[in-house]
C-alpha cells in the first residue's frame, strides 16, 4: 500500500476536482490529485464557458413531463431520453417528479440561489489571485426569442426571476437588435442579465489552475479508482496503481462519483448523467460580443478565444452509449435562425460530454464519516463551471473546520437517505465493477 503522507486525496480531474485542489494547496494543504484521463478533459472541457448565476430553477417541473412523449420520440429534440436507457434512469425519473412538488421546487430555488449569488464573486476573486481574470469576460449574457407570443413570455420569466432576486431587463427588438449587430429579423426581443459573465476558455482555465496549484505542491497521479474501505487512521482506495492509503478523500468525480459514494458513505445517491453535446465554430470569432441563448431552441453560443461555441441539449443515455454527434451538428440549424447570414463551419468539431445530475437540481457539498475524513462535492449538472469556485471556497472552510460562508443545509449528503453512524461506515473490500 502507497502511502504519499498528503493531507487529502482528491477523485476528479474537472472543474470542481482542480479548483478545490487550487485553493487547498494555497492554503497549505498538502494535496494528491487523482485523475485517470487528462486534466479538464471531460464535461470541463466542452462546457458552454456561461457563468450561469441567473439559473435558479430547477430542472424538475411540470414542463419536463409533458415532455417525456417527445423525449422518446424524437432523437434530436433539445431534451432527449434514449428509450434503451428507460428502464435504468426511471428511479431517477420518479424521484425527478417528486421533486415538482412546490415545497421541493422552493427549496431548490433557494439552494440554487445561495450558490449562484456568491458564484461570480467567488470566480473574480480567484482569477485575480490567479492572474486570469483575462479568461472571464463579465459582460452579461441575453437569452432571446422569436415571437411576440415567447417575448410575453420572458417578461413573466423575468417577474418570476425578479422575486428570486435574479436581475433582468426585458430588451425589446428594437434594443436587441441595436446591441446586436446581424441578428435574424425573426428574433423578436429578450431577456439581459447583467450579473452573468462567461469564460472564453473553460479547457485553459482548467489547464492553467492545475498548473498554479503543481507549482505549489500539488502531486498528481494517473490512475482510475475502483472502489475502497474505511480503516482505523484514513481510508484505502483501491486503483488501478495500486492500493493507497489517504488520510481524507474528496470525491469530486461528476458523473462518475455514485460508486464511491456507494462504498465509502454507505449510501446509494441518485446520481445520473445529462450528457451535453457542443459545436465548435473556430471561423466565427466576432458574433455575437456576449452569451445568447435561445428560448425556444434551447441551446447557447458563447464567444470564445477559439472561435463560437454551439451547445446545449440535454440527453439522458447513460454514461456507456456512444455519443450522436447528430445532436451537436443538429445545432447548427438552430444558429443560423438566429443570424441574418450563415455562421462559418469551416473546421467545426462536435463534442460530448456528461455532467453529474442529481433530481433536486442541486449537488452535493458535505463532510461525512469518522472526523469527517470523506468529503464530498459532485452533481453540479450544467452548474459546474458556474458553481466551481464557491464550491472550492466551502470545501476549504469544510476541511478546515471554519463556519462555511452559505447554509451548508441544502447541500447534505444526508437530504438522500439515512447515513450510517460515524463508527459504521463502509469497511468492506470494494465491490467488482465499481469504477469511477
Amino acid at each position: 500500500m502507497q502511502d504519499l503522507n498528503h493531507d487529502l486525496v482528491v477523485i476528479g480531474g474537472g472543474i470542481i476536482g482542480v479548483s478545490c485542489a487550487w485553493r487547498l494547496t494555497r492554503a497549505g494543504y498538502k494535496v494528491l490529485l487523482l485523475e485517470k484521463d487528462d486534466i479538464g478533459r471531460g464535461a470541463s472541457f466542452g462546457n458552454a464557458g456561461h457563468i450561469a448565476t441567473e439559473q435558479v430553477l430547477p430542472l424538475a417541473s411540470p414542463a419536463v413531463l409533458r415532455q417525456l412523449p417527445r423525449m422518446l420520440l424524437d432523437p434530436l429534440g433539445p431534451l432527449r431520453l434514449d428509450w434503451r436507457y428507460l428502464h435504468r434512469i426511471a428511479p431517477w425519473l420518479l424521484r425527478l417528479v417528486a421533486n415538482m412538488r412546490p415545497r421541493a421546487q422552493r427549496a431548490g430555488s433557494a439552494g440554487l440561489r445561495l450558490l449562484n449569488e456568491a458564484s461570480l464573486p467567488a470566480w473574480r476573486q480567484l482569477l485575480q489571485q490567479a492572474g486570469l481574470s483575462r479568461l472571464l469576460k463579465e459582460e452579461g449574457s441575453l437569452l432571446v426569442c422569436e415571437s411576440e407570443q415567447a417575448f410575453a413570455e420572458l417578461q413573466r420569466y423575468s417577474h418570476v426571476l425578479g422575486e428570486l432576486g435574479v436581475s433582468s431587463e426585458p430588451w425589446s427588438a428594437q434594443t436587441l437588435h441595436r446591441q446586436v449587430s446581424g441578428l435574424a429579423p425573426a428574433v423578436s426581443g429578450g431577456l439581459s442579465f447583467p450579473d452573468t459573465g462567461h469564460v472564453t476558455d473553460p479547457y485553459q482555465l482548467v489547464r492553467r489552475l492545475f498548473e498554479q496549484a503543481q507549482a505549489a505542491g500539488l502531486a498528481q497521479l494517473q490512475a482510475e479508482v475502483h472502489g475502497g474501505r474505511w480503516l482505523a487512521d484514513g481510508i484505502e482506495l483501491g486503483t488501478s496503481r495500486g492500493p493507497l492509503f489517504a488520510k481524507r478523500v474528496l470525491i469530486a468525480a461528476g458523473a462518475w462519483a455514485a460508486p464511491l459514494v456507494r462504498e465509502l458513505a454507505g449510501l446509494k445517491v441518485p446520481l445520473d448523467t445529462e450528457r451535453g453535446y457542443h459545436l465548435m465554430l473556430p471561423g466565427e470569432r466576432a458574433r455575437p460580443p456576449v452569451a445568447v441563448s435561445s428560448l425556444e431552441r434551447k441551446f447557447i453560443m458563447t464567444p470564445m478565444a477559439d472561435g463560437l461555441r454551439l451547445a446545449g441539449t440535454v440527453e439522458f443515455a447513460g454514461l456507456q452509449r456512444p455519443p450522436d454527434y447528430r445532436r451537436a451538428w443538429g445545432l447548427m440549424r438552430h444558429a443560423d435562425a438566429l443570424f441574418a447570414r450563415p455562421l462559418a463551419t469551416e473546421g467545426a468539431t462536435p463534442w460530448m460530454g456528461c455532467r453529474p445530475s442529481l433530481p433536486d437540481s442541486l449537488p452535493v457539498i458535505d463532510r461525512v464519516g469518522p472526523q469527517g475524513r470523506l468529503l464530498l462535492a459532485f452533481g453540479h449538472h450544467h452548474l459546474g463551471l458556474t458553481q466551481a469556485a464557491v464550491t472550492a471556497r466551502l470545501m476549504l472552510s469544510l476541511l478546515s473546520g471554519s463556519a462555511p460562508e452559505l447554509d451548508m443545509a441544502p447541500f447534505r449528503l444526508a437530504r438522500f437517505g439515512q447515513l450510517p453512524p460515524s463508527h459504521n461506515f463502509n469497511n468492506s473490500v470494494c465491490l467488482p465493477g465499481s469504477e469511477i
